[in-house]
C-alpha cells in the first residue's frame, strides 16, 4: 500500500517520525510536505495530498500541521477527498468504516508520536462498511458535485 504524507513547517520533525513508522511496518511512502522548518503555507500541502489521493497516485494520505484542521480543510477542497481530523484511535477507525475517509488529519501540537502511531494504526486496518453508510457517502459526494456547478 502506497500512504501519501503532507506537513507543513511546524510539523517537520513528526512527519519524520511517522515515516519512519509506516516503512517500519512495509509501507510505501511518498512525501508531498515540506522538509524545512521555516513558515510555510499549510493551503499548499493540503492540496498536494488531496490531489495524489485523488489521482490514485496514493491509497491513502496523512495530513499534519500543528492541529491537523488548517490542513484537512485544504485537503477537502479538492474533488473526492474525504479528510478526517482524528485526536484518538475510535474516531480514526469510524472515519473509514462509515465515512470512508480517504486522508487521515492530525496536529503535532495536539497529539504525541505515540498516539499518533495508534491513531495511523486504527485507520489503516479499518474497512468501508458500505451499507447504510454508502449513501451517506454517496449524499456528501452529491454535496460536493453540486457546490462545484456553483463555481
Amino acid at each position: 500500500m502506497k500512504i501519501g504524507i503532507a506537513n507543513d513547517h511546524a510539523s517537520v520533525e513528526m512527519k519524520q517520525q511517522v515515516v519512519a513508522y509506516l516503512k517500519e511496518k512495509g509501507y510505501d511512502v511518498v512525501n508531498y510536505g515540506t522538509d524545512s522548518t521555516e513558515s510555510c503555507d499549510y493551503p499548499v500541502y493540503g492540496e498536494k495530498i488531496g490531489h495524489a489521493v485523488a489521482s490514485g497516485e496514493v491509497d491513502f494520505g496523512i495530513a499534519i500541521c500543528g492541529t491537523g484542521l488548517g490542513i484537512s480543510l485544504a485537503a477537502n477542497k479538492v474533488h473526492g477527498i474525504r479528510a478526517a481530523v482524528c485526536s484518538e484511535p475510535y474516531t480514526a477507525r469510524l472515519s473509514r468504516q462509515h465515512n470512508n475517509a480517504n486522508i487521515l488529519a492530525f496536529g503535532s501540537r495536539v497529539i504525541g508520536i505515540e498516539l499518533a502511531k495508534m491513531i495511523i494504526d486504527e485507520f489503516l486496518s479499518a474497512e468501508f462498511e458500505g451499507g447504510r453508510h454508502q449513501r451517506r457517502v454517496d449524499m456528501i459526494m452529491d454535496v460536493e458535485r453540486r457546490e462545484s456547478k456553483l463555481d
